[in-house]
């Protein structure tokens, strides 16, 4: 029988549109040798076909949730604030720890991503050390120091 601990992938959903964005995430979560696996959506549609095993995802076991979803706001198809109200109205998804991930600094965007249930909102660096170091601290952080409720741990 499957512990709730083990139907959970050791992934992260990157969730990005911007391909320099999407390559210098990937680029600093391997400098800090996370040995997650890192699965890219570069739409809202992408993730949530992702999540629940929809589209090109149909088949995938819903119960094996990335362990953190970083999620960009300005999204084609489904926007991040779209992405993050579909997660959070699941019964699967509702504690998957998201961490916005924009270059958005509105407070409209800040107070609208709590409000739909980010545990996180983090704002792009334009300064490329500044961005590796910052994306650097997410994923120890989320995947290990963080304590997830059972639901899905």
């Amino acid at each position: 029988m499957e512990t709730k601990e083990s139907m959970t992938e050791n992934t992260i959903l990157l969730v990005e549109d911007n391909p320099d964005d999407e390559a210098l995430t990937v680029r600093a979560l391997k400098n800090i040798k996370l040995k997650n696996k890192l699965v890219v959506a570069r739409d809202g549609a992408e993730a949530v076909d992702y999540l629940f095993a929809e589209g090109k995802h149909q088949g995938r076991d819903i119960n094996n949730l990335p362990a953190l979803v970083l999620l960009d706001l300005q999204l084609p198809k489904i926007d991040g604030f779209g992405v993050l109200k579909r997660l959070r109205a699941h019964k699967h998804t509702k504690f998957l720890p998201v961490v916005i991930l924009t270059s958005s600094a509105e407070q409209e965007d800040i107070l609208n991503s709590y409000g739909l249930g980010a545990n996180s909102y983090v704002r792009k660096p334009i300064d490329f050390d500044e961005f590796t170091t910052t994306v650097a601290q997410l994923g120890p952080y989320w995947l290990t120091t963080n304590q997830k409720p059972s639901a899905i741990a």
